[in-house]
């Protein structure tokens, strides 16, 4: 039988409230545990949606106002479980889920997830394997109606319990996080626990006094556009007068970082995401030495673009969109690339057979066919100077 969890909907005072009974029943006498606070109290009364006193409660009864003998700090939205068997709170956890959009899962890219133990922001950090029946599939994306096990890792924690458990609070969704539309549904396997000698490290040297020392503020200037854009010279321009100004930066390319950081990934959608997720990450630090990092990457998904924008802080942060028509890159095609792409030689192609999804609020737009490179870069020099 599933333990009693109790979902708080109604508070009256420090020890009355009134919730909906998820599993499990509840007896006057029974201890209990307000989750995730964890303070500890006994039942006194119970009282069903009739207002008559009882004995019992169970799931049967959804509307269920309990006494304590001792104050709980409880709020709407806390859980009531019994006090020895506890469920659990965590930010990591491996699901089951059944993918239900059109546009497949792409690991690494952010969600919302929504449960009755709690709401976060959630990734999708690992995609285990695809279920087909019983059989068990390597595979990188989900397609919708699809289903697999995959690994969730959370901005804040939440309370559920193991579909094996409790099945009513193992229950969650991942919907998008810029329209809200469902994407998918799941049940929580197991939870997945950091080690527990790995902690945040503070420490007494900052962002600021590294900022500090070399005189400048740092920035990140994120150049998106499609291959062939200009990105890349104009990005490499701008370090090169911001070397002659004295200032310390240090420029990401897309083409270097693939031949070591992200030599693993391909150019599929997921790869693409995941590309995107390291170079943030990596740029993250490089901010945090106090340098001016100039990051040069197709980046065409926009909700990547705006994954990495929260890392930093609202100033920090320069979009610059390379705007440059398909027709003028392709024209241009520097590599050879839009020509191999439309012979079928590359495959996944942005601007092509994979999408480019153009920024709606960058900080700068930067037209090549009306500037020269040079006086892109002075765009982004003076950008960067008045927002110092």
């Amino acid at each position: 039988m599933s333990p009693m969890r109790l979902l708080v909907t109604e508070v009256y005072s420090t020890n009355r409230l009134r919730g909906r009974i998820l599993s499990g029943s509840i007896r006057v006498n029974d201890s209990i545990v307000l989750a995730p606070g964890g303070q500890q109290s006994t039942v006194m009364t119970i009282k069903g949606a009739n207002g008559k006193s009882v004995k019992t409660a169970e799931v049967s009864d959804q509307d269920t106002e309990l006494e304590f003998t001792y104050s709980l700090p409880a709020r709407t939205g806390n859980l009531i479980a019994s006090a020895d068997a506890r469920p659990e709170f965590s930010d990591q956890f491996a699901a089951e889920i059944v993918w239900q959009s059109d546009a497949e899962l792409l690991p690494g890219r952010t969600y919302l997830l929504e449960s009755v133990g709690g709401k976060s922001e959630a990734t999708v950090s690992r995609l285990k394997y695809r279920l087909d029946g019983e059989l068990q599939i390597a595979a990188k994306t989900l397609a919708n109606k699809e289903a697999g096990v995959v690994n969730i890792a959370l901005t804040n924690a939440i309370l559920y319990d193991p579909v094996s458990v409790s099945p009513s609070t193992a229950q969650f969704t991942l919907a998008d996080r810029e329209t809200r539309a469902l994407v998918a549904s799941g049940s929580i396997r197991h939870g997945l626990r950091r080690a527990s000698n790995v902690h945040w490290q503070a420490l007494d040297v900052d962002k600021q006094s590294r900022a500090s020392i070399k005189q400048q503020t740092p920035r990140i200037i994120w150049l998106t556009g499609l291959s062939g854009s200009g990105k890349s010279t104009i990005a490499n321009m701008v370090e090169k007068k911001l070397l002659a100004a004295g200032k310390h930066s240090y420029l990401l390319d897309g083409d270097n970082v693939r031949h070591g950081l992200n030599k693993d990934l391909g150019f599929t959608d997921a790869d693409r995401v995941e590309n995107i997720r390291r170079v943030a990450e990596t740029a993250k630090l490089m901010l945090d030495a106090g340098l001016i990092v100039i990051t040069s990457f197709i980046s065409p998904f926009r909700a990547e673009r705006d994954m990495a924008r929260t890392l930093f802080a609202s100033h920090e942060f320069i979009e610059v969109y390379v705007n440059t028509s398909l027709d003028v890159c392709e024209q241009r095609d520097p590599k050879g690339l839009y020509r191999k792409a439309r012979s079928g030689e590359i495959k996944n192609f942005t601007g092509l057979d994979s999408p480019y999804e153009a920024p709606e609020n960058a900080e700068l737009i930067l037209d090549t066919v009306t500037m020269s490179v040079e006086e892109a870069a002075d765009r982004i020099i003076d950008y960067l100077n008045s927002s110092a």
